[in-house]
């Protein structure tokens, strides 16, 4: 093992032999007797400590322990001096010195103080790196997880955001979707650029065509001035589409121009502008099926589906649960001014049953209402919506094969209702693992195909499968 480098800048020459001496016995030393020579060995060598005596022939000590502190930014270091007052030791330690010693001083006292300092700093930089692994590793531009899936929603992310290949991301509402459109757009060459999020759900046909490609003046009624459209603001950043599976068809034709061409038009005006940005698309549908009943563009869906990212829902990733409401624990207590000190582990037991859906949006307002009913101290089992105790879709096997626990509340339930709830989430999660696949989601659910589709035709209004 290497020893530790020490730098000694002293120029009385008693404590320059004795210092000389009794270091090189436990450090690898270099001394020198001038603050011109201080700053001359900084800028040459890397040191892990410097032992500085504050009155130099040259200069102040204190001076140079504030250069060398820019010089080597992880250099750790103790002020000496025969001429100490309690002020200059402060000084000493505001210009960045770990402690100050006033001669005369034990040699022993000397030595066990530096490595006192250098295991600080060891420790200091040991938990700093710990700390960003596991940001890292749990948390991707405030996407949390640590379930295989979210690994490879991460490993993904870094894979594709420096290129420029479009993105769909599938996941049911309230998964993070824009969260990971955005963590997309921070790592990648855009980043300087305006990432402009659109939802493709919330407005009328009309209305979203003004919104993504503008509109000139005089266009149509009310349209007073000529307004830029989203895809003019992006320009050189990203577009997020959200909801895309629910944009009509006709402005489904001009958003693929777009992507083929890189241009557009804005409404009421003939001539086309160009423009260089790219698309992120999200949905909770199942656009294969779309495509088959005619209500998504298959040339479209191929263009958008380059890089597709799937975002499991919450109840796939019961493992995260723990994550997300530590996370939302310290969100909630600092913006609502709250001492609420943790969960018990039934709370996080029965939210782990929940079927969530919702999804992580649902876990964030719950966590900020129990937050701010409780107050202070620790969120129990009692402090639950009773909703949370029938929960039903959380009642099957879990992914690692393991039975749930059900949960029985005080009032009962109405089990053939709870029965029904349980298999038509099922065969939701295995059509969408599947891709809409019958075949395949009916040996996932050891079932005939024609069992699956009778079982199916009984659903009304099926939800849509992301």
């Amino acid at each position: 093992m290497s020893l530790w480098r020490v730098l000694v800048v002293e120029d009385e020459s008693f404590y320059f032999s004795a210092l000389e001496k009794f270091l090189k016995k436990d450090f690898e030393v270099t001394l020198v007797a001038s603050m011109k020579e201080g700053l001359y060995a900084l800028s040459q060598s890397r040191y892990d400590a410097g032992i500085i005596d504050l009155k130099l022939p040259d200069g102040s000590g204190l001076d140079l322990i504030e250069r060398a502190q820019k010089l080597q930014p992880h250099l750790v270091t103790i002020a000496m001096t025969g001429h100490g007052s309690p002020q200059m030791a402060l000084q000493a330690i505001q210009k960045g010195a770990f402690h100050y010693l006033t001669k005369p001083f034990s040699l022993e006292e000397l030595k066990h103080l530096v490595l006192k300092a250098l295991r600080h700093h060891h420790l200091e930089k040991e938990n700093h790196w710990y700390q960003k692994e596991l940001k890292h590793k749990y948390q991707f531009e405030n996407i949390i997880g640590q379930s295989p899936a979210m690994m490879d929603v991460f490993k993904l992310i870094e894979k594709i955001s420096q290129s420029d290949s479009t993105v769909l991301i599938r996941g049911e509402s309230g998964t993070g979707k824009e969260l990971v459109a955005r963590a997309i757009h921070a790592n990648s060459d855009r980043v300087k650029k305006p990432l402009v999020a659109v939802n493709c759900g919330a407005l009328p046909e009309e209305l979203l065509e003004s919104e993504l490609f503008g509109h000139v003046k005089g266009a149509f009624t009310g349209a007073n001035t000529t307004r830029q459209g989203r895809f003019e603001i992006a320009d050189q950043g990203t577009i997020f589409l959200d909801e895309v599976g629910d944009m009509s068809f006709r402005l489904q034709v001009k958003l693929l121009r777009v992507l083929q061409e890189q241009k557009f038009e804005l409404v009421g005006m003939s001539q086309s502008v160009d423009v260089n940005v790219r698309i992120i698309a999200a949905t909770h549908q199942n656009l294969e099926q779309a495509v088959e009943e005619k209500r998504f563009r298959e040339d479209l869906y191929y263009r958008l589906n380059v890089i597709p990212i799937v975002i499991p829902p919450l109840r796939d990733r019961i493992g995260d649960i723990p994550l997300f409401l530590a996370h939302f624990l310290e969100k909630f207590n600092a913006e609502k001014k709250k001492n609420v000190s943790g969960f018990s582990k039934e709370v996080i037991d029965v939210l782990s049953h929940y079927h969530w859906p919702g999804n992580v949006r649902e876990l964030e307002n719950l966590s900020e209402r129990l937050v701010i009913l409780k107050g202070q101290g620790a969120i129990s089992a009692k402090d639950l919506p009773d909703k949370y105790f029938s929960s039903s879709a959380g009642a099957g096997p879990s992914a690692s094969g393991t039975r749930h626990k059900f949960f029985l509340p005080p009032e009962g339930l109405d089990l053939p209702g709870v029965i029904a709830n349980v298999e038509h989430e099922l065969i939701e999660q295995a059509l969408a693992r599947t891709g809409g696949n019958k075949n395949k989601a009916a040996q996932m659910l050891k079932l005939k195909r024609t069992t699956l589709v009778e079982k199916l035709k009984r659903k009304k209004t099926p939800k849509a499968f992301f």
